[in-house]
């Protein structure tokens, strides 16, 4: 078959009256080159010779092959055919859509997750309705990197009454939650001479993570019944910590007097910084939580908080309250990043601030999730005897530790087989220690607890 016809076997019919001619001589070429119907080096037919095979004038194919040459899918020389550039190899067949592995199962104790049909929608949608109304049109330009000055002005009323923070709206930046925020203070520390930033072992792993993509070593330290142990930090020669000290990630004890103390007189010591997450703080079930530990030591703590366990994951609302020293760098590395969060999100949670409506949810939501907490307590007293509960009535996670005699490879295993999807302790660690779960509970109903710790429970008979 001549070039000509094997041309028209591909680009046959042209459909006239539904576009121009030429764009869809290009569009089949084009198509053609990245199928590989068309492959690297072979000689296209003249313009003239496949003008007259199509039907068309000549200037129709011209200015395919001009248009095909620009993009780089053909080769053209004087005096030379026309060919298909070396370059333009086919392309990959078309992959499936990347997704993180569905860790769901029949019986989701995965942590980290609020109730979302808890979300208040309605009011959500009547703060947006509200601050579409008054917001000036300038609020629809390029936005400040720190946040919007009423969000930043509504959570240093919040956080200076409930977390008992020293806010600045000055020194606030508003980030696309907590880990953002880890990302940022980490870029900012390496610049400044920082190579390595201590975290508590077990700890949250997406930190320790995110803090090696951002240049520095993360340095493990021991967390035990008191907290983080400020002597092991001492030893690591880190001068900054990041640290969970209200609820921690994952066992879920809270940073005890003594060690609070000897943390900010380390911090002082070394001219360092605590980085403070205030992980489920707003959940405390069996007294007021403790206050932050930025309200002691504004200068030596940087306060982390976010929306997401308050109100959804998928708000990525998240704050910063900085040091001075720190403010102006973070909110310029905000700018590399993103340029800046957001806005109509920001006025909408700032709005809720302002009118009290996120105490009066946060009022809602305590008093369901300690009901679904004391469920799943009694579900393990029930289905899992030999697991032993640790850390303080609250948040939306627990710890069970299990007996030492547990294989934790033929754990994972028994999980799946029983449809339970959870976290493992060994996940969280990088030193080895005793088998435990990390358990959600604030999103499932109290049935739904009792069915899926059931699970559990013979899941982990299996291995015993």
């Amino acid at each position: 078959m001549s070039r000509e016809g094997q041309l028209l076997e591909l680009l046959v019919p042209l459909e006239r009256g539904h576009g121009p001619l030429h764009v869809q001589v290009e569009r089949r070429l084009r198509d053609s080159i990245r199928t590989g119907q068309l492959v690297p080096g072979i000689a296209l037919p003249s313009t003239r010779a496949l003008a007259r095979s199509l039907g068309v004038s000549r200037g129709v194919v011209f200015e395919a092959y001009g248009q095909l040459a620009a993009e780089g899918y053909l080769a053209a020389r004087q005096g030379a055919a026309t060919r298909v550039a070396s370059r333009a190899a086919p392309a990959a067949p078309r992959a499936r859509p990347t997704r993180f592995p569905d860790m769901a199962g029949a019986h989701d104790l995965m942590p980290g997750r609020p109730d979302l049909s808890a979300f208040p929608r309605d009011l959500w949608l009547g703060s947006t309705r509200r601050v579409l109304r008054r917001a000036p049109d300038a609020v629809l330009g390029y936005p400040d990197p720190r946040g919007t000055v009423e969000l930043r002005e509504a959570l240093s009323a919040y956080l200076g009454r409930a977390r008992a923070v020293l806010p600045d709206p000055h020194n606030t930046v508003v980030t696309a939650g907590v880990t953002q925020g880890v990302v940022l203070l980490s870029q900012v520390l390496r610049e400044q001479g920082h190579v390595r930033l201590a975290v508590e072992d077990p700890g949250f792993h997406l930190h320790r993570w995110s803090i090696a993509r951002a240049g520095l070593e993360p340095a493990p330290v021991r967390v035990d019944s008191d907290g983080l142990d400020v002597e092991m930090l001492a030893a690591t020669g880190a001068r900054a910590v990041l640290v969970t000290p209200a609820h921690q990630m994952p066992t879920g004890v809270v940073l005890s007097p003594t060690r609070r103390a000897d943390l900010l007189a380390w911090a002082d010591e070394v001219d360092g910084l605590v980085i403070e997450d205030d992980y489920d703080a707003e959940y405390r079930f069996d007294r007021e939580p403790v206050g932050a530990l930025q309200g002691v030591d504004p200068e030596r703590v940087a306060y982390a908080g976010s929306a997401s366990k308050t109100l959804a994951n998928a708000l990525r609302l998240g704050w910063l309250v900085l040091p001075e020293r720190l403010a102006r760098p973070v909110a310029w590395e905000r700018v590399a990043v993103d340029g800046g969060g957001p806005v109509l999100e920001q006025l909408a949670f700032a709005d809720l601030l302002a009118r009290g409506e996120i105490d009066r949810h946060l009022r809602r939501t305590r008093r369901l999730y300690r009901r679904r907490r004391d469920a799943l307590v009694s579900a393990l007293a029930e289905h899992v005897p030999s697991a032993e509960l640790v850390g303080a009535a609250a948040g939306l996670h627990a710890l069970v530790l299990l007996p030492e005699s547990v294989d934790e490879e033929r754990l994972s295993g028994s999980l799946r087989s029983s449809g339970v999807a959870c976290q493992e302790l060994r996940e969280f660690r990088t030193a080895p220690g005793p088998p435990g779960l990390v358990l959600g509970y604030a999103h499932l109903t109290e049935p739904a607890l009792r069915r899926a710790v059931a699970a559990l429970g013979e899941a982990v008979r299996l291995v015993v």
